[in-house]
């Protein structure tokens, strides 16, 4: 017999193995990938969930620390091996550990609106034009039409000559906003949740400078400062804070002035008065 004929009588069930498990393989590849597809918001969402929870923690194990680096220059000032200004300044890390604990744990509240979001919004299999992908990336589209709106009516390009001045902060963002979420758009729709996650945030990035950059342009083209009311914000923001380190001082000088009395020696019931 042909040495060939008798190589195929002996490994003939190779032949219908292999392609049975190619196809039960291409199949799952398929289903995996339209499930992948379909749920990539909700795989990114909950990916973004569990990173916050994880942030959460590290945040309060901040606050305790700085807590208790705070209480430990009290005693220090207390028993007047620390200053006044060490004192403040351990309370003032305390109160931005605080802050970014509270920060931390809104995002965790945050995280869960969208993944509840997610679930709420998850498409049928059958409609892949409302996959998440594909509606992020017209939400990006959506943005860039805005956008060139400026960029190719004269009227807007004189009424709103900002629009297309690179050297302007706000349009400066929004260009960069725009680069970022160009280099991130995925040239494919087979993408990891976590490459999703991050195009996800370039485009809410883009649509926040854009934002910024059309009222930047409509304000100053009404003869308004853009700015003001930022300004009026940050000021606020130092006066609070000058005012608590006014109360931190008032604090160290009244404690310091009490550790003062409490360590005067009092005289004995024998001694006669002090003149």
């Amino acid at each position: 017999m042909d040495p060939i004929w008798m190589l195929a009588a002996e490994w003939w069930w190779v032949a219908p193995t292999a392609v049975g498990a190619g196809a039960v393989t291409a199949v799952g590849v398929r289903r995996r990938q339209k499930t992948t597809g379909r749920r990539l918001a909700l795989d990114a969402a909950r990916n973004d969930l569990r990173n916050a929870q994880r942030e959460v923690v590290e945040r309060r194990r901040a606050v305790k620390l700085a807590r208790a680096e705070h209480a430990r220059l009290v005693a220090e000032r207390t028993a007047s091996r620390a200053t006044n200004a060490d004192v403040a300044s351990t309370r003032r890390a305390l109160k931005q550990a605080e802050y970014d604990a509270k920060a931390a744990a809104a995002d965790v509240r945050a995280r869960r609106a969208r993944v509840s979001a997610a679930q709420a919004e998850l498409p049928p299999a059958s409609q892949a034009d409302r996959y998440p992908l594909a509606r992020l990336r017209h939400a990006h589209d959506a943005v860039t039409a805005r956008w060139m709106d400026y960029e190719t009516d004269p009227a807007k390009l004189i009424a709103y000559p900002v629009m297309s001045d690179g050297k302007d902060p706000a349009m400066s963002a929004f260009l960069a906003a725009a680069r970022r979420a160009r280099d991130l758009r995925p040239a494919s729709s087979s993408v990891t949740p976590a490459e999703y996650a991050e195009y996800r945030d370039a485009v809410a990035d883009l649509e926040r400078a854009f934002d910024v950059a059309e009222y930047t342009a409509k304000e100053r083209a009404a003869g308004r400062d853009p700015d003001a009311g930022q300004a009026w914000q940050e000021t606020a923001h130092d006066v609070l804070s000058r005012s608590a380190e006014a109360i931190d001082k008032a604090a160290g000088a009244a404690a310091s002035a009490i550790a003062a009395w409490s360590a005067r020696r009092k005289p004995h019931k024998d001694e006669p008065p002090q003149a």
